[in-house]
């Protein structure tokens, strides 16, 4: 018989490690904030390039296989519901700390390469907003490296203050999120009801790339996986809600459900109200495809002059999240002796972990640095492609594991996915990481990832020496389950 869980007692034990705040609109609002963020800012340009009016198609086919991942994820955390996420699972499964260390490391650079796209993104609305405003600053490519990477340094300074992931506050900027995108939404109707849209374009294919159907959508999907993450996010939330067992699968599955709903309708407005010859000098201009949404579509009234504000409060609210997230594990691996314990360092009064909040941005800065001036390619396309292509590898992982762990029995009350989900997820989400899915200039996205990838893996090798040499002691996780404390 099943039984229900008890919100106040803690499933780790005896003793409540976490504060049970979180319900279920909490919790919806913030997986939804947390999807909604810069990605659909990103992405949605260059999508529209790759496929032309039926850019929905692949909102819908990233949606499907982000579903099929979240199902995993949902299996495994009402089995495991501890906040350690993939790290977790993928030890728990395959018990080999490096590789556990590779996907604990991989998730860190994933939050700082989606943080860096967030700074690029924020950088260039902020100028544009300024500038439309009345303002006479420049908004070239070296205005908008300066200011993102200021951006960087005052998310550092608010990290060090020991700002948290304050759920109210998550829940005002996800209601702001959703304003400036309703904006768009109303604007696409307005258009097309009045007769100026091109509403028949949504069912149109064209190929920028020249690429046929399938490799077309593959591309874009690719794409559009950037605006699909953050639900793996909700798992570390997981000793913070009430009766999780009961709450995070429907919860979890109708944000999703929400959110590709909002980006479709977004995408149509795209296409609506953009004339298809523009397309390619609207996404010339990076990161303002959205706002070239609002300014076409209503021309006369001076939303446009607003919504680049907008979007700043909503890409500020992404970077905040993933540059906490990504210090935050750097702390907890450095505290477990897989990296150097330099950066477990905190600061005795605020009890921030100053190293890796350091560490973490200086990486993020030299990255929008190098992809800004050394790489030949779009800086928003390269730091969201490696964000995607980094945890597309990491869902691998998760639903491989999914697989693995089903050989030990489950909660009666947790939740089981279709016995082919994780193999169809697995399969699909490898599939989005091969160079198939990527234009030839976008396998910049590799060179980025394997770098931070291979940084961690010097400094892992590091710890090893350390450890074996003057600590006479093996390096591997103490205490998996507690990574991210």
């Amino acid at each position: 018989m099943t039984t229900q869980a008890n919100p106040d007692v803690d499933v780790n034990g005896p003793t409540p490690d976490l504060k049970r705040v979180m319900g279920p609109k909490l919790l919806l609002l913030f997986i939804v904030g947390d999807i909604l963020g810069a990605g659909i800012y990103a992405v949605t340009g260059e999508m529209a390039l790759e496929v032309g009016g039926i850019v929905w198609v692949p909102f819908l086919v990233a949606f499907f296989v982000a579903t099929l991942t979240a199902l995993s994820y949902l299996e495994l955390v009402t089995k495991y519901p501890q906040a350690a996420g993939a790290a977790l699972y993928t030890h728990k499964a395959f018990g080999i700390h490096f590789i556990t260390f590779i996907v604990a490391f991989a998730v860190v650079c994933s939050g700082i390469t989606s943080a860096s796209t967030s700074a690029n993104l924020l950088a260039t609305n902020l100028l544009a907003g300024i500038n439309g405003v009345g303002g006479d600053v420049a908004d070239g490519n070296t205005a908008v490296t300066v200011v993102a990477m200021a951006f960087m340094l005052l998310l550092a300074a608010i990290n060090l203050r020991g700002v948290g992931e304050s759920v109210k506050f998550n829940v005002i900027l996800t209601l702001v999120e959703m304003l400036a995108l309703a904006i768009v939404i109303v604007i696409g109707v307005v258009v097309i009801a009045r007769g100026d849209g091109d509403i028949g374009r949504i069912a149109t294919f064209e190929s920028g790339g020249d690429r046929g159907l399938f490799l077309a959508v593959t591309v874009a999907t690719a794409i559009a996986f950037f605006a699909m993450v953050g639900f793996e996010d909700s798992v570390n939330m997981v000793e913070e809600t009430q009766d999780p067992q009961r709450i995070f699968p429907r919860v979890m599955l109708t944000g999703l459900g929400i959110a590709v709903i909002v980006y479709i309708l977004v995408a149509i407005s795209v296409i609506a109200v953009i004339p298809q010859t523009d397309i390619e000098s609207v996404v010339a201009e990076e990161g303002k495809v959205l706002l070239n949404v609002v300014s076409t579509g209503a021309p006369d009234i001076p939303i446009d002059k607003i919504f680049p504000f907008l979007t700043v409060f909503a890409v500020a609210n992404t970077a905040l999240i993933n540059m906490l997230m990504a210090s935050r594990l750097l702390y907890g691996l450095a505290h477990q002796d897989v990296l150097p314990r330099t950066l477990g360092k905190v600061l005795p009064e605020r009890r921030t972990p100053y190293a890796g909040i350091a560490f973490s941005t200086l990486l993020a800065i030299g990255l929008i640095f190098v992809v800004t001036f050394l790489a030949d390619t779009s800086v928003i396309k390269a730091l969201s492609g490696t964000t995607a292509l980094l945890l597309l590898c990491v869902f691998a992982v998760v639903n491989i594991a999914c697989v693995v762990l089903r050989r030990e029995p489950s909660p009666d009350d947790g939740f089981q996915a279709p016995s082919w989900s994780p193999y169809v997820a697995g399969a699909a989400c490898l599939f989005l990481v091969g160079p198939w899915a990527r234009d030839r200039d976008d396998w910049v996205q590799y060179s980025v990832a394997a770098g931070m990838l291979g940084l961690g893996i010097v400094l892992w090798a590091l710890t090893w020496m350390t450890n074996r040499g003057v600590r006479a002691k093996k390096t591997g996780f103490r205490d998996i389950e507690h990574l991210e404390d």
